[in-house]
């Protein structure tokens, strides 16, 4: 193949050494020094990226936002997305003829107990599934990206995550950052010695692209229906409010979807709706 197009997607409660809400909320010192790491590490990927081959690389900013990472700081090599509202969320540039994605900086999915565990938007919901699987943000996005022929060809953060990658992507490598006793507590390697293994690790993504073992790209079978747990029935209210979403009791809705990207832009569109209750 020729020189493949990768899009590396951050996310910030995966980077090493972040454990706290704050570390991950803008208006505070721990939060700035957060993204300066998260910015470091996308910066190892981008440098393993074009090592192993790669010819262009996209850098999307997926956390919170989307405005996190320090542009003056960034490789510039590679090309950055930001800001929001945007159609394809945390997976945004995979449609610009994208060969694979290196998620960087990532975590588990709600309810369980990894690192500031989480599925999208932990104020408005508390469990997600598509296609009767229950995901989370590293297997709702995979999916859309492999609805479009794109695998994902690395992932990385806490081990409770990679249990969650191993069982849904197990042809996907995998680089475990830290090592969670709880959603707040831990250890992790330093952020010198994370940069360090996702250089290693994303190079070595792209020579198995481009030869053999190459990840295939994730699908899911239609049709499809996406399943929400709300945190509160005052959520559900909200979101009843749109003709389509069924009510299947004080908390739970569905909403048939067409395609994985009309899911993630429902799930989207759901979590914009909750900030009336915030």
């Amino acid at each position: 193949m020729s020189a493949p197009k990768i899009l590396i997607s951050m996310d910030i409660e995966g980077v090493a050494g972040v454990w706290r809400p704050e570390q991950t909320q803008a208006g505070n010192g721990e939060y700035e020094r957060a993204r300066r790491w998260m910015t470091e590490e996308a910066n190892a990927a981008v440098r393993g990226a074009l090592a192993g081959g790669a010819g262009e690389v996209l850098v999307n900013d997926s956390h919170g936002h989307f405005g996190n990472l320090l542009a003056d700081l960034l490789d510039p090599r590679a090309q950055l997305i930001q800001g929001k509202p945007r159609t394809l969320g945390m997976m945004a540039g995979v449609e610009q003829d994208v060969d694979g994605v290196l998620m960087i900086g990532w975590h588990a999915r709600a309810k369980t107990r990894g690192v500031l565990a989480h599925t999208s938007n932990s104020f408005a919901f508390a469990r997600v599934w598509l296609g009767g699987l229950e995901l989370g943000e590293v297997g709702l996005y995979a999916a859309l990206a492999g609805e479009l022929g794109v695998p994902v060809l690395l992932v990385s953060g806490c081990n409770v995550l990679a249990d969650e990658v191993t069982a849904l992507l197990p042809h996907t490598d995998m680089s475990v950052l830290k090592w969670s006793d709880g959603a707040r507590s831990g250890r992790s390697l330093s952020p010198q010695a994370a940069c360090a293994e996702i250089e290693q690790a994303s190079r070595q993504a792209l020579l198995r692209l481009q030869g053999e073992g190459a990840p295939p790209a994730w699908t899911l079978p239609g049709p499809l229906t996406l399943r929400v747990q709300c945190q509160t029935p005052a959520l559900a209210d909200v979101f009843s409010l749109w003709p389509a979403v069924q009510r299947e009791d004080g908390d739970t809705l569905s909403l048939p979807c067409a395609s994985v990207q009309d899911a993630v832009r429902s799930l989207n569109a759901l979590a914009a709706m909750s900030s009336v209750l915030r």
